[in-house]
């Protein structure tokens, strides 16, 4: 799996946006993102696997509490609504849309300390 460096257009036509054979995937400076987050969420015991789907129409973060389980939260990026609502999406178990942008980081702030709290 490589990751290519070149910027996404808004389209989803770009190198990254459309990838190889029409896949979208995570930018590395994205999945850096992705990834600082995870460690930090690991080590305060909250989450314990993820999982990286690129697909035709969408790239997938998928987080989970244990590798056996349902996807607890999933982040997606879908280039073809970057004019509309925004590429960035991130949905709960039940697929409802916690947080939806333009940018990845205001995005993941639905993670962020006091704002947000994982319910067993």
């Amino acid at each position: 799996m490589a990751l290519d460096s070149q910027p996404t257009s808004p389209s989803g036509s770009g190198p990254s946006g459309s990838g190889v054979g029409g896949v979208v995937f995570f930018e590395r400076r994205e999945l850096d993102q992705l990834m600082r987050l995870y460690g930090r969420m690991v080590a305060a015991g909250e989450w314990r696997d993820y999982g990286i789907a690129g697909l035709s129409d969408c790239a997938i973060f998928s987080i989970f509490r244990h590798a056996a389980e349902a996807p607890l939260y999933r982040v997606e990026k879908r280039p073809a609504l970057a004019r509309k609502q925004g590429a960035w999406a991130v949905l709960g178990q039940g697929g409802m849309i916690l947080k939806r942008g333009h940018e990845l980081t205001q995005v993941l702030r639905v993670f962020e300390k006091g704002k947000f709290s994982v319910v067993d």
